[in-house]
């Protein structure tokens, strides 16, 4: 580490690796605090330091890195300035892109060989079906089977990773933090209404998170043999091919698509229903996928312009997300704001000033049915 401005060091700062260290894993901080990142950052931008970018590609295991006190190299003395947290310690968990690389090898040979299991009972008419949150969330078997599969294997392959998957939070009640840890977030099926009726509209969605950052993206449509994949910084793929979103910017000619299937939900019906309405009035034409995954795919490749829908989960986005931003799409929060992966509410469109508009349009649906809600209030 360098000395900063002003010859201000971080005062006894030692920061030790425990996996090979390159140059992209520093300057796109692509490692892993087992303490909180954010500690250091602060304090190194307090201080006056900044991570080193090395010229050399790798680092030996262990590696192991001192920021010095006093005026080191190219000082003029005058040492510290310095931070309260001196001779403190913090162990991170480097991954570079070697050990992405093989983690994606990996994933994708498991997701393909899982999705044999969809291929196969995509037309069984005897499927066992269950209901979670409502009788609109369906689980069956073989989302159950086909989580097992990726959980147990991955697990088994990397036992430090942490997981995010939904039957695995249908079952437990519990929906765990997205820490800086490397954590899959598994959809093993997205789209369950339609595999239960046989509509080849369906897949497995599976994503890494790495530094709360997404790293790797796969959307697997065994069906109808469609093969979405993405690794940060490296592009968006179908098949092995290159894709890029739409460049349209206006939503008369944009091509939409809405999950209205949540006006079941008695309780958000009339904003759905409102925001379909506003999206029918300009759009050039809509269309309702019944999986957000492959939704956000479909974005990603320019087959439609933008996505829209607030109530998904952590698992139904991480993958699509990935894939959109790689295919130099961009995905906000219905707000305008952040995207959240966490919480996610979703604006995906192929650039920002459509994004830009949809918010517009979105707020505007719901200030009428607000205004209706109020009105209809009142009469009663």
């Amino acid at each position: 580490m360098h000395q900063g401005k002003n010859n201000k060091t971080l005062n006894g700062r030692d920061i030790s690796y425990n996996l090979p260290l390159n140059r992209r894993t520093i300057d796109h901080g692509l490692f892993t605090p087992q303490t909180e990142r954010n500690h250091v950052h602060g304090a190194c931008k307090a201080s006056g330091v900044h991570v080193h970018k090395w010229d050399s590609t790798t680092y030996p295991k262990g590696f192991h890195m001192q920021a010095h006190n006093g005026g080191g190299a190219g000082g003029g003395g005058g040492g510290g300035g310095g931070s309260d947290l001196v001779g403190e310690s913090v162990t991170y968990t480097m991954i570079d892109q070697k050990e992405l690389d093989r983690i994606y090898d990996h994933v994708l040979k498991l997701t393909i060989e899982s999705g044999k299991v969809i291929r196969e009972a995509i037309e069984r008419s005897n499927k066992k079906i269950e209901t979670k949150a409502g009788d609109w969330d369906l689980v069956t078997e073989y989302d159950k089977k086909v989580e097992k599969i990726l959980i147990d294997n991955l697990a088994k392959e990397f036992p430090k990773h942490k997981f995010i998957g939904e039957e695995t939070v249908s079952t437990t009640k519990c929906l765990p933090e997205l820490t800086d840890a490397p954590t899959w977030i598994i959809d093993p099926i997205d789209g369950t209404t339609n595999f239960v009726h046989s509509f080849p509209f369906t897949c497995i969605s599976i994503a890494l998170s790495v530094n709360k950052e997404l790293q790797l993206g796969i959307v697997y449509n065994p069906a109808l043999e469609q093969l979405f994949t993405a690794k940060k910084g490296h592009g968006a793929f179908l098949n092995g091919k290159p894709i890029k979103c739409s460049n349209t910017k206006d939503l008369e000619h944009s091509l939409l698509c809405l999950e209205t299937s949540f006006a079941i939900i008695e309780d958000i019906r009339d904003i759905v229903l409102g925001r379909l309405e506003a999206f029918v009035t300009i759009a050039h034409g809509i269309r309702t996928m019944g999986s957000a995954a492959l939704s956000l795919c479909y974005v990603a490749m320019g087959a439609i312009e933008g996505y829209h829908s607030d109530n998904l989960m952590p698992w139904d986005v991480a993958a699509g997300v990935l894939i959109i931003q790689e295919a130099g799409g961009t995905v906000i929060d219905t707000n305008g704001g952040e995207f959240k992966i966490i919480a996610p509410k979703v604006v995906a469109v192929g650039n920002a000033k459509l994004g830009n508009d949809l918010v517009k349009l979105i707020k505007h649906a719901d200030s009428k049915t607000h205004l209706r809600r109020s009105m209809l209030k009142a009469a009663t």
